[in-house]
């Protein structure tokens, strides 16, 4: 082997290793983006028909807004680990907030509609918009609010249903 094909091979080594930890930084960086400031997320599932389709649609979730901004509001939608299998993301409407006073089922279908809780300090009553396919605070209960990831912000596939989410609320005295 001659010393120019030594310095060749040596330059090479170095350029892959270069680019090897160039890959992990950015594997490194899109993973700490993903987990602590927020990403695209697909949505999967009937329980919030009509908001989202069943399958397809895609969604922006906030992480960091949530961390920073904790005090969430009636109406807004959330996405938590799911209280029945912790490996599971899941996308729901807040309902209601600590101290709030809670019809369990208005709809009567998983309990009685006379049937009423008072929401627990640190934790939120949340619902899925088509009730009669979701899974939700009328099956769990209230959720601690340390369940909560961050905020749904925006509907951004397809590109024809583009939405930004405000809360909306309608309350009933």
């Amino acid at each position: 082997m001659f010393a120019t094909d030594h310095l060749l091979l040596c330059d090479l080594q170095a350029l892959t290793s270069s680019r090897s930890l160039q890959a992990a930084n950015f594997v490194c960086a899109f993973h700490l983006f993903k987990e602590n400031v927020g990403s695209p997320c697909l949505m999967d599932g009937p329980s919030m028909l009509p908001t989202f389709d069943a399958s397809g649609e895609i969604a922006v979730e906030n992480i960091l807004s949530y961390r920073l901004f904790p005090d969430l509001v009636r109406g807004e939608l959330v996405s938590l680990k799911s209280p029945l299998n912790p490996n599971r993301i899941v996308c729901k409407r807040v309902i209601g907030l600590a101290g709030d006073t809670i019809c369990v089922d208005p709809t009567g279908l998983k309990a009685p509609s006379t049937e009423h809780v008072m929401v627990p300090d640190g934790h939120v009553w949340v619902a899925g918009d088509n009730t009669s396919c979701s899974i939700d605070s009328r099956d769990y209960g209230p959720v601690s609010t340390a369940l909560i990831r961050g905020r749904i912000v925006a509907r951004v596939y397809p590109f024809n249903r583009f939405e930004i989410f405000a809360p909306e609320v309608t309350f009933i005295n």
